[in-house]
């Protein structure tokens, strides 16, 4: 009998909070879903939009094109092969490029003419 009250009053210790149900679950795991909404919202989404835009960028690209390459080169396509672009960066002096090496436009075909 000793050992019967000492274990009721044992589980009733704690004012009988020790069992969580769904709501207590919920809550627990609350922080960590807003955590990861706002990684998605500010670091993620805006990564994947840019790349997206690079990416169309890239598959855009045409003769006449004025580039700027991964290694911080300037220059004008003049030739398109595929992936590989030809590129000339002075007058006279043309190097091959891998399409995905181009980091971005400097002046379109479009707007060159439009000057």
């Amino acid at each position: 009998m000793f050992f019967d009250n000492i274990a009721h009053a044992m589980g009733s210790f704690g004012g009988g909070q020790g069992q969580a149900g769904p709501a207590g679950a919920l809550g627990s795991f609350l922080p960590l879903i807003l955590m990861f909404a706002i990684f998605y919202f500010l670091l993620i989404r805006p990564q994947q939009k840019k790349a997206k835009q690079h990416k169309a960028m890239l598959a855009g690209l045409q003769k006449g094109d004025r580039i700027l390459t991964g290694g911080g080169l300037y220059g004008r396509i003049v030739a398109v092969s595929g992936d590989e672009l030809t590129v000339e960066l002075a007058e006279g002096f043309q190097v091959k490029v891998d399409r995905g090496y181009v980091a971005g436009l400097a002046i379109t075909a479009k707007e060159e003419k439009g000057k």
